[in-house]
């Protein structure tokens, strides 16, 4: 199946749209603000040496110096062939001087009044790989627990790496399943990345950027392209540009399906995304048949119930609920690459005896789920009905990036309602009563609240004034939620 691969950029944000047949698979989104300088590597300069603290102030060009102690400085502690340090360190000012200028890496971004923490020992992030072209030692994540995988990857690298590599990798998660080929791609990129900073180092003036990590519109041109992407669309100009270039020399092979869109209507738009965002913020999904998905994020897991709607399209009624959860199958996947759930995800659908039924929807699900980019992991049915599963986290989830608790519910997802709020206030006003003796109460609430006390429950507020011998006021206020209210003493 062919893919197109959207290209949205304005000053503030970078979104990508991969779509599929027309329909929308996948959504990234990266702002400019959020992006922080972790990772970035500068060409700094030593503003001052502080011996008494082992620690150097170096201009890597922003606001504030940022900081060095020694225990991040590579060159002060001699390593073994495993890159282990074998000794105590040298002290700073054996080191460092004074308007020396150094490749210098951020590990921390700036907080408050306090700047940057920098290393001097520079790290690379490819997709599957992570560069350390200071160090010889080859390291498996420690996720990869099991000893002959680990072995084995070490002993694939080994073989891929060119005779005149003198740097260290450390092997990601995610090259579990890589192919020869793709290891070799990411050799090749951070290869040509580190040759980029050093050729900086030597040219260019002290407190310059020389590397910073690859935006969102770069990644997926290293990452996401391959034999089925039919175009790249770019709605900008100036970062079409920019792309071009960095695929010239990183990429080459996706330059003839690199494209600037320059239609009238916007991209998102001609394509149907932003339709698509805004019913993946959505709990349900509504499926062609006229079933339905129930979507409920929290924070232990994921919860996606199967419901038949109004769909009768079947012979008999075995019949529908194995063509809805058919269909369900498809939707499920393709609902978890879009909004980027991960985690623990319990899928319930609807209650199948036939055995063959729950088999063959097990095996849909497990084969739309192989094209996921993500790891996924599946069970089969519990004996409660439930497919369990798991997705890796690899970056925040669609409505983590994009919504946030609601100010009125706290994330609840329902509010109480007018009649509860109005009970509550008649018990503080209670309380206060015992507590204090103003010559009045006055009730600060919603128009909704407001009114339940003037019409149903004009009665019950009528009873509180008389038993506790005080005159109580009502005022709306406008911005107060259902939930909000006050009570004022005069």
């Amino acid at each position: 199946m062919t893919e197109d691969i959207l290209i949205n950029i304005t000053p503030q944000e970078t979104r990508v749209a991969l779509v599929v047949q027309g329909a929308v698979q996948e959504l990234h989104i990266e702002r400019t603000l959020t992006r922080g300088l972790a990772g970035n590597v500068y060409s700094g300069k030593v503003v001052r040496v502080l011996p008494g603290m082992q620690s150097a102030f170096i201009d890597i060009g922003l606001e504030r110096a940022a900081f060095l102690h020694v225990a991040d400085i590579w060159e002060a502690r001699p390593h073994d062939n495993n890159g282990n340090p074998s000794a105590p360190p040298t002290p700073i000012e054996k080191i460092l001087f004074d308007g020396q200028v150094l490749t210098v890496q951020v590990i921390k971004d700036p907080i408050g009044t306090k700047g940057a923490r920098l290393s001097t020992q520079i790290s690379i992030a490819g997709r599957m790989l992570v560069y350390l072209p200071q160090d010889k030692h080859i390291g498996i994540s420690q996720k990869i627990e099991k000893e002959f995988e680990r072995e084995a990857l070490r002993t694939r690298l080994h073989g891929l790496l060119p005779p005149e590599e003198k740097g260290g990798y450390i092997v990601r998660t995610q090259a579990e399943d890589a192919s020869d080929a793709d290891l070799a791609a990411d050799i090749d990129y951070l290869r040509k990345t580190w040759g980029a900073i050093t050729q900086g180092a030597r040219t260019r003036p002290a407190t310059t950027l020389l590397y910073q990590d690859l935006s969102l519109a770069q990644r997926v041109l290293r990452d996401f392209v391959h034999d089925e992407t039919a175009a790249i669309l770019v709605d900008s100009r100036e970062n079409y540009v920019k792309l071009v270039e960095f695929a010239q020399v990183y990429t080459p092979s996706v330059l003839a399906r690199l494209q600037h869109y320059t239609g009238e209507r916007p991209l998102f738009d001609l394509y149907g995304v932003e339709e698509e965002i805004l019913r993946a913020l959505g709990r349900r999904v509504d499926l062609k048949s006229g079933g339905y998905l129930i979507v409920d994020q929290t924070e232990a897991m994921t919860t996606i119930d199967v419901n038949t709607g109004g769909f009768v399209g079947g012979r008999n009624f075995a019949d529908t609920i194995f063509k809805t959860n058919l269909e369900a199958a498809h939707a499920i996947a393709r609902q978890l690459r879009l909004r980027n759930l991960g985690g623990i995800i319990i899928l319930d659908f609807i209650d199948m005896e036939n055995n063959e039924h729950r088999n063959a929807v097990l095996a849909e699900l497990k084969k739309t789920l192989s094209r996921d980019r993500t790891k996924v992991s599946v069970s089969g049915f519990s004996a409660l009905g439930l497919v369990e599963m798991t997705r890796k986290r690899t970056r925040e989830s669609l409505a983590h990036i994009l919504c946030e608790p609601c100010p009125a519910c706290s994330g609840k997802g329902q509010v109480k309602t007018s009649r509860t709020i109005c009970y509550e206030i008649l018990r503080e006003l209670l309380r206060e009563a015992k507590q204090f003796n103003p010559r009045e109460f006055r009730i600060l609430a919603s128009q909704e609240v407001v009114d339940l006390f003037l019409e149903e429950e004009s009665q019950h507020l009528a009873m509180l004034g008389d038993f506790i011998g005080k005159k109580i006021s009502l005022q709306v206020e406008k911005g107060y939620h259902q939930e909000q209210y006050d009570v004022i003493l005069m």
